[in-house]
């Protein structure tokens, strides 16, 4: 299986990867020794991300009184956890563009998918476990992109996989290994780990469908399974036919804590929002 994800991954890269300034700027990211004047000669050479940084830097999200005009500034402003998420996000959306037209799949709604997981993942991580956020949302908003993988290098049967999953049967991933021989979460697992992203996004990635796998509620594999299970029950599911199921531990703890959950969920639709004001 890891041999057939290395090999798909290996196509995809050939036609498609990060834009060549999110590449500069995520390995900026993993070198301990980059500086703020770094990351400002890598960013001013795309405008559209100047554009977003200063707009997300002086929105009412943050609520400044006097306004950042220098890239500098707002990177230092908004820290290097947040400016890699919103360059990997803001990539993401250049991949997702090209839809399917099919019923059993949409790029589009897998966007608003991923797009709404790593929202979920970020609020579980700070308002349930007093956490920081960043590394969460980031595991939430790349935990499916093996399925842009599978589509672009073999779209019929990556869609077939699609048409025939029945979640009564057996989990989607297993559809997936049937026709494919790999599945999602090895790919994004494999995709991650090229692009450098922390150890455990990675295995969150690798680990979002493993439910048989004991996991820290608290832990970024914990959280993305919660996610998961929550983002598809709110109707932005991967796939029209996607049912997640939660371990039995993941599942006593969402019973233990169903009041508080319950809030974070109610308060979601406001920060969708906020999300789509910066990124779109």
């Amino acid at each position: 299986m890891l041999k057939s994800a290395t090999d798909m991954l290996k196509k995809y890269k050939q036609i498609k990867t990060l834009p060549h300034v999110a590449i500069h700027l995520t390995k900026l990211l993993s070198d301990p020794n980059s500086t703020t004047q770094d990351f400002e000669q890598i960013i001013k050479m795309d405008p559209t991300l100047v554009g977003r940084l200063l707009r997300l830097v002086n929105s009412a999200y943050y609520g400044l009184r006097q306004k950042v005009s220098t890239i500098s500034e707002a990177v230092v402003f908004l820290g290097l956890d947040n400016l890699r998420n919103m360059v990997v996000t803001s990539a993401l959306k250049e991949i997702f563009k090209k839809d399917s037209g099919n019923p059993y799949f949409s790029v589009n709604k897998l966007w608003l998918h991923c797009a709404t997981s790593g929202i979920c993942c970020q609020m579980i991580s700070e308002r349930i476990f007093a956490h920081k956020g960043e590394d969460a949302f980031l595991c939430g908003i790349l935990h499916d992109i093996g399925m842009i993988v599978e589509y672009q290098i073999a779209p019929d049967d990556f869609l077939q996989a699609c048409q025939n999953y029945k979640p009564e049967i057996k989990p989607f991933t297993k559809f997936e290994q049937d026709i494919l021989n790999t599945h999602h979460s090895e790919i994004g697992y494999l995709l991650a780990d090229d692009w450098k992203v922390p150890n455990q996004v990675q295995e969150g990635i690798k680990d979002h469908h493993n439910i048989n796998r004991k996991v820290e509620p608290s832990s970024i594999s914990g959280i993305i399974q919660l996610s998961e299970y929550i983002v598809t029950k709110i109707n932005y599911p991967a796939i029209p036919a996607m049912h997640p199921t939660l371990s039995q531990d993941m599942a006593l703890f969402f019973k233990n804590n169903f009041d508080e959950l319950k809030t974070m969920i109610q308060n979601m639709p406001e920060e969708i929002q906020k999300a789509k004001e910066i990124y779109e």
